[in-house]
């Protein structure tokens, strides 16, 4: 008796103590590691030996695994507003729980993390809803897994994502994109989405942004909510909204100084004299600069079959503007020229134009020049009447042998009769009411053209204060809108 007590008591002595096989965390039916194995190979092989990856890591499974999720906007690579496509490089974060890869630090030479092949244990399918295209991510195979379970996956995605760009606002538009991640198969009683960290953490975290290109971020938002499709089981999704705002500076120093630069000297062309041609030709030349311009920078300008930018159609108003303004031009020349061809200005347009619309003008140095021109026109057509009666009662007092030495006339000879003296008198009479006519026809005229001239220069300006007046409100109004979108 005494004797099979011994064997017992030596046979205890020799094996290992069962409580060393639990505190290792090994599973039932695994071979116990070697003490001269490395710690983190032992460890590796202990959580390793028995694990399937394929079936969500719970004990029970009625207890929801929660995956929180975390994201970092490194760039932003491309805005394609054509295809309606944002690119972007983000760092994605996310950890969960499983509840067989746990183990006791203290039995593994204090080790409290291990990093291990992700494709050796089980992953959450979590994607992102806006996925067009697949981008070019780094492969980071492992994962760092902790003592108490708590699975941590880090890595960098380019994500090529749609998104609902509005390019109206060009080029100080502001976008709003979605990031949307939820599990694609399993729903909310078995995966459900929480954040990783605050979401006041998360919206103004620009720690690791390059913050040097177009696109500047802003902030970004997160919301969690649950969805169901066509009453079927709920899911849980998490939605980050990356707002993303263009830097204008390139695109007003290329783009609207240039159109500005060509409607100030449009406006400048006005002052050119209103008979001269030569405003004709420079507006003519500004328009073919402009449309040469609008060639240039029409592949800078982003093109969407949705709408069209507001900048685009503050050039077609720039260039309907140049097309108004030649034609103004075009009108006040044919205007002031060929006036010898046109009636006198009727008495309506006087009342409206070299009347009415001068002092509403304020030009009161042109009714000064009009009424100074007209005095001059009478005082030299009476000086001419004065001259010309004259010279007929010295005719008709003179004798016709002193008309004939002093050779005003044609001679005549010495034995001529008073009847044909008298004859000589009416012809002479008659020449110089001709000539008289002649001259005030001649006056006639040039005053229906300084008429029509005086009419051109009024209306002249008259357009020229509307058109500035039209160009000032527009150049306001969109310098306001674009003011207040880039400072919103």
């Amino acid at each position: 008796m005494v004797l099979v007590v011994a064997v017992m008591l030596l046979l205890l002595a020799l094996l290992p103590p069962v409580s060393m096989l639990q505190d290792a965390g090994a599973l039932q039916g695994s071979p116990v590691p070697d003490p001269s194995t490395p710690a983190l190979l032992r460890l590796s092989d202990t959580l390793l030996a028995h694990y399937r990856r394929g079936v969500r890591p719970v004990r029970d499974w009625r207890t929801t695994t929660t995956v929180a999720i975390d994201v970092m906007v490194y760039a932003i690579l491309s805005v394609d507003e054509k295809n309606q496509v944002l690119t972007t490089y983000i760092w994605y974060r996310q950890h969960w729980t499983d509840e067989f890869l746990q183990w006791d630090p203290a039995h593994f030479d204090n080790i409290t993390q291990i990093s291990l092949p992700a494709e050796n244990i089980w992953v959450p399918d979590i994607l992102i809803n806006e996925f067009v295209d697949v981008g070019k991510s780094p492969d980071v195979p492992y994962v760092y897994i902790r003592h108490h379970g708590e699975v941590q996956n880090l890595k960098p995605i380019q994500v090529v994502t749609a998104c609902s760009l509005d390019i109206y606002n060009f080029p100080f538009d502001v976008q709003n994109c979605s990031l949307t991640f939820t599990s694609w198969l399993h729903n909310i009683h078995d995966i459900n989405l929480s954040l990783w960290r605050q979401p006041e953490l998360v919206k103004f975290d620009r720690s690791v942004f390059m913050n040097q290109g177009e696109w500047e971020l802003l902030y970004v938002l997160s919301h969690f909510q649950e969805f169901s499709v066509k009453s079927s089981d709920s899911y849980a999704e998490m939605k980050f909204y990356v707002v993303i705002r263009r830097r204008p500076l390139f695109y007003t120093i290329n783009l609207l100084l240039p159109s500005i630069f060509l409607m100030v000297m449009d406006i400048v062309g006005f002052y050119l004299p209103p008979n001269s041609g030569e405003r004709v030709s420079f507006k003519i030349t500004l328009l073919l600069g402009y449309s040469v311009f609008l060639i240039i920078v029409s592949d800078t300008l982003p093109a969407t079959a949705v709408g069209t930018p507001l900048i685009g159609i503050y050039f077609v108003v720039c260039m309907a503007l140049l097309v108004i303004s030649l034609t103004e031009t075009i009108f006040i020349v044919r205007l002031v020229h060929k006036q010898d061809l046109q009636p006198h200005v009727p008495s309506w347009v006087k009342h409206l134009l070299l009347e009415r619309a001068t002092a509403l003008l304020c030009i009161w140095d042109r009714k000064k020049f009009s009424q100074s021109r007209t005095q001059s026109s009478d005082i030299s057509r009476h000086m001419e009447n004065n001259d010309s009666t004259a010279k007929l009662n010295h005719y008709s007092s003179e004798d016709p042998r002193e008309r004939e030495v002093a050779g005003g006339t044609r001679p005549t000879p010495a034995f001529a009769t008073p009847a044909e003296g008298s004859l000589l008198i009416h012809s002479i009479l008659h020449e110089i009411t001709t000539i008289r006519q002649f001259l005030e026809k001649r006056d006639e005229f040039r005053d229906v053209a300084r008429e029509w001239l005086q009419v051109g220069y009024v209306l002249d300006v008259l357009l020229f204060r509307a058109y500035l007046v039209a160009v000032l409100a527009y150049t306001v109004t969109l310098g306001t809108l674009w003011s207040v979108w880039q400072y919103a």
